[in-house]
């Protein structure tokens, strides 16, 4: 099934060019794996690209060009896909983070009733965050939004939002700007990996309070 939800334009250039964060490439590598669409989208660009650095020829580049370009792609081949099939049970750029091979299995930490969080822990370098998180059926989260960029992908269940139904492989590619309750559907859990720049931004002054506990 194709994801009904999908990367943003800008956040498929940054993956194809490999200038992505880690946090984020995870999430983006994951949904490039299950969708055809966004699949597409990145090998264009790097059709592009290429295209690109062959028109040059032979200008000269920089020391720091060069060397910012050898990071970026150092960085890059850790989650490059894009692979359709066989689908593994855990998405693969996800599953070499992890220290066992079902989602079961982790040490998940009970935030709050019906909400536990795994952090994926990434480099040391790496800026913004990684976590699995899962929420229990029929809960809603309070309204928030983001201090910055946030990518969230479902890999178990579903939820809805104002923006829509967000089932297995869908993302949600938010920025500061968004603001959404997400409401898990009645059926079962949802477990989604979330890469986020900065904490959730709640609106109620409880869920306020509660966030240093919680934890997101």
């Amino acid at each position: 099934m194709i994801p009904n939800h999908h990367l943003d334009d800008s956040t498929l250039l940054a993956y194809a060019a490999g200038t992505l964060g880690e946090a984020f490439s995870v999430v983006a590598a994951a949904h490039v794996g299950v969708c055809p669409v966004c699949r597409g989208a990145v090998r264009a660009a790097e059709a592009l690209g290429g295209e690109f650095l062959e028109s040059a020829g032979n200008l000269a580049v920089s020391d720091d060009c060069r060397n910012r370009t050898f990071a970026a792609l150092e960085q890059a081949g850790l989650y490059r896909l894009p692979v359709a099939a066989p689908r593994p049970a855990l998405p693969r750029a996800l599953a070499s983070l992890l220290p066992v091979s079902s989602l079961d299995e982790l040490g998940w930490k009970r935030k709050a009733p019906g909400v536990a969080i795994y952090d994926v822990k990434l480099g040391s370098s790496a800026q913004g965050q990684l976590r699995l998180l899962r929420i229990g059926a029929g809960r809603a989260m309070p309204e928030h939004g983001h201090g910055g960029e946030e990518i969230t992908m479902v890999l178990n269940g579903a939820y809805v939002d104002h923006m829509g139904r967000f089932a297995a492989g869908d993302v949600a590619d938010l920025d500061e700007e968004i603001e959404h309750r997400p409401v898990v559907e009645q059926d079962g859990d949802c477990i989604c990996l979330v890469a986020t720049e900065s904490p959730t931004r709640f609106k109620s002054f409880a869920a306020r309070l509660l966030q240093p506990f919680v934890g997101i």
